[in-house]
């Protein structure tokens, strides 16, 4: 009987064993250096792909356009998942020939107007999938100005309507009409938007482009109706200034008539009770530290 360590059969399989081991503890002593797209597959042991920034230490500015007008925004990244974010808006726009109390045959009154916004606030944005855009951003309005306003002058003889009377511009001292719509009947408003962009990247960009949408809490538009001059009930009247005309600034009847214009216009207004947000941009951020 041969030696047990003599086997040639033994003998290969522990030359192979031991080459075995040889070439395992090698390449375990190498760290894997593929990649894909310029980027490590598989990065050293004890390094984070993408770290999020330090809090508060990027800020970042955007621009874009939405349905408040032309919107500003600045942000600050609180950590991983919340931003803290500022908001200002602003518009101005004139328009003309709108024609307002119209009704049935009458022409009603054409008016030039003015729609002006401006509004700010803050809101706090939260990443519950900090490596996504996707956020939620409860928030407060707490300066607004939105408004719409306008004038114009009822051509002798036109015909409009307050409430159910058809009036005549009279020939005379023809009727003037100031009106106004506010947009803020709450100046300082909660607000809830929710969309996708994070101005501040977790994964150390420097662009972004933002869009939300939502709605501002700001109670229903309020209307106010304000006519000056003298109105007739029969066109004969109002071009000759007869007996069926009246001051529609003191009439104590044309001034009921307005009031219950105005109360049929706040009740379609009324089931408006916030103004929409949405809006689109472009955002660039740096560091602060």
């Amino acid at each position: 009987m041969k030696p047990l360590f003599c086997s040639p059969t033994l003998t290969l399989l522990a030359l192979f064993g031991c080459a075995s081991a040889g070439l395992s503890a090698q390449t375990s002593s190498i760290s894997p250096s593929f990649s894909f797209g310029g980027s490590s597959a598989a990065p050293p042991a004890g390094t984070i792909s993408n770290p999020s920034p330090a809090p508060f230490s990027r800020f970042a500015f955007s621009g874009g356009i939405g349905a408040m007008g032309v919107n500003m925004q600045g942000a600050v990244n609180v950590n991983r998942y919340f931003n803290i974010r500022g908001i200002g808006n602003y518009f101005s726009y004139t328009v003309s020939n709108l024609t307002i109390n119209k009704s049935g045959g009458s022409n009603g009154i054409t008016v030039g107007g003015n729609f002006n916004f401006a509004t700010a606030g803050a809101s706090l944005d939260i990443y519950p999938f900090p490596n996504h855009g996707f956020r939620l951003s409860p928030g407060a309005l707490f300066y607004n100005q939105n408004r719409a306003t306008a004038t114009g002058v009822a051509a002798p003889g036109t015909s409009f309507t307050f409430g159910s009377q058809t009036y005549y511009s009279d020939s005379v001292n023809p009727v003037n009409i100031t009106a106004r719509l506010g947009l803020n009947t709450r100046q300082r408003a909660f607000s809830m938007t929710t969309g996708w962009g994070n101005l501040i990247p977790r994964n150390g960009g420097h662009w972004s482009f933002p869009f939300e949408f939502g709605a501002v809490f700001t109670g229903a538009p309020t209307l106010a109706l304000n006519p000056t001059g003298f109105a007739c009930q029969t066109q004969v009247d109002a071009t000759i200034n007869g007996p069926s005309c009246v001051n529609m600034a003191t009439d104590p009847t044309a001034q009921a008539n307005i009031a219950a214009q105005v109360a049929k216009y706040q009740k379609d207004l009324n089931v408006v009770p916030v103004y929409p947000i949405i809006s689109f941009g472009v955002g660039y951020n740096f560091r602060l530290r």
